[in-house]
């Protein structure tokens, strides 16, 4: 399952590098099950399936990321007291996080069901996609449960540095989702509900991988299913962190969902494309925001162990490692980009429009990288409003005002593109402003809770 890695002492470079390779590939895998998604059902099902697919993703981020912020408040909290050495707080936030993944998923689940209808028809979808995005997002939502119960796991798992052990459960359960897909929509005819139902399958096979890795560990984050409840005071600690960062999450994807309400305006060509080249550009995505990760659980623990300067150095290696990888993958996407984005349809109209979102995308990353290490710095201290505020003031208002005011008056697809560039722009130099002001390293490692 890996050993715990010794961040608080010893060289930082080589061991941000190793937390962050296999955590870029689980979220590169993670990504790999929607994309399996809309290749499948873009080749055999049709592009209007394949809309249908791509239209519910901001819904789902929407949905998702409260709680989803929430297990980067349990990274946080159990990052801190493995510095501090405090190994009952650790145990008690493991068991609180595992009983908040199953209780919010749940209430996704419940919540989800009675509101899909309306938040499709929300979206301006188009008559031909809607009862395919409805039934999608049904049966996804109902394995949110297990979706949520892998990501807090995952949390926990990265908290002490071990990022291995969720890869690996990711590979089993990602193999078994390209065959599920294949079989349902294939072997049994089905369409989006075949899909939906390989991926609830297969999430719930990764969570039951984890769940068990964790109850076999003789580290401090070992479950003992006897002690799974919620602690009132260590909940507390991980919702200060948690739920702004949550709320960022959702504000971010309300934003989205705003922007794919205005591309699904402009027609199921350009909502395929927009499908197809956000399941590309995802990819260097997750490269970044595995170093944002890492730099809130690097930060974390050195917080934890009173040391400001390793804060700090954790800080400008994440930036320039960020730099690197994130500006060699786009590149790569980039060049090859109409190959890549013919693996999920072959309209030569599709993919047209597919590469002009691919290129405003990596043009709005070279800010992005910066906002992702930035706001995870941040949170390794627990201060996870001012990021959270920032993604409202730069993310949220600028999208929303560009869509409602741009957009209008000029309704084309590299319209809606370019508020990603300036939004992230914006975020990044208001984001940069305040760390630079703030100086959290100082303010907050002298007096660790």
């Amino acid at each position: 399952m890996g050993n715990r890695m010794d961040m608080v002492n010893g060289s930082l470079g080589d061991k941000i590098i190793r937390y962050t390779i296999p955590l870029a590939l689980t979220g590169i895998l993670q990504q790999l099950f929607n994309a399996a998604d809309l290749a499948v059902v873009g080749q055999f099902a049709g592009k209007e399936a394949m809309a249908a697919v791509g239209s519910n993703a901001s819904v789902i981020g929407l949905l998702v990321n409260l709680f989803v912020g929430i297990s980067l408040g349990s990274n946080v909290i159990i990052a801190r007291s493995i510095g501090q050495g405090n190994e009952e707080n650790i145990s008690k936030a493991v068991h609180t996080s595992v009983v908040v993944a199953l209780l919010g998923g749940l209430f996704l689940t419940v919540l989800g069901e009675f509101l899909a209808p309306g938040v499709v028809n929300m979206l301006d979808v188009p008559e031909d996609v809607y009862p395919l995005a409805v039934k999608y997002l049904r049966i996804y939502l109902a394995g949110m449960p297990v979706i949520l119960l892998y990501n807090f796991e995952a949390a926990i798992f990265r908290s002490c540095g071990n990022t291995q052990t969720p890869l690996a459960a990711l590979v089993i359960s990602g193999v078994l989702n390209v065959i599920l897909n294949l079989f349902f929509v294939l072997g049994m005819g089905m369409d989006v509900d075949g899909v939906a139902a390989a991926t609830v399958l297969a999430n719930l096979v990764s969570a039951v991988i984890l769940f068990a890795a964790l109850m076999k560990t003789d580290l401090a984050i070992h479950i003992d299913p006897r002690k799974l409840r919620v602690h009132g005071d260590v909940l507390g600690q991980i919702l200060k962190i948690g739920i702004p960062a949550g709320i960022q999450g959702m504000i971010f994807s309300f934003a989205n969902i705003i922007i794919q309400s205005a591309v699904n305006s402009l027609g199921t060509t350009v909502m395929a494309a927009s499908s197809a080249a956000y399941n590309l550009e995802i990819f260097a995505y997750y490269i970044m925001n595995s170093f944002g990760q890492a730099c809130t659980t690097f930060v974390g623990q050195n917080y934890g162990a009173g040391k400001g300067d390793r804060c700090r150095k954790v800080l400008k290696l994440c930036l320039l490692q960020s730099l690197l990888s994130t500006a060699t993958a786009s590149g790569l996407i980039l060049l090859f980009g109409h190959p890549l984005l013919s693996i999920f349809n072959t309209d030569p109209d599709v993919i047209a429009a597919g590469q002009i979102r691919l290129g405003y995308m990596f043009a709005a990353y070279l800010f992005s990288f910066t906002q992702e290490s930035l706001s995870g710095y941040l949170r390794g201290f627990g201060v996870s409003f001012i990021p959270a505020a920032c993604a409202v003031i730069g993310i949220c208002g600028v999208r929303l005002t560009w869509i409602f005011t741009v957009f209008r008056q000029t309704p084309s697809f590299a319209t809606v593109m370019q508020v990603y560039p300036v939004s992230l722009g914006i975020t990044t130099l208001v984001i940069l402003a305040v760390t630079l002001l703030v100086k959290p390293s100082r303010r907050y490692v002298a007096r660790p809770q």
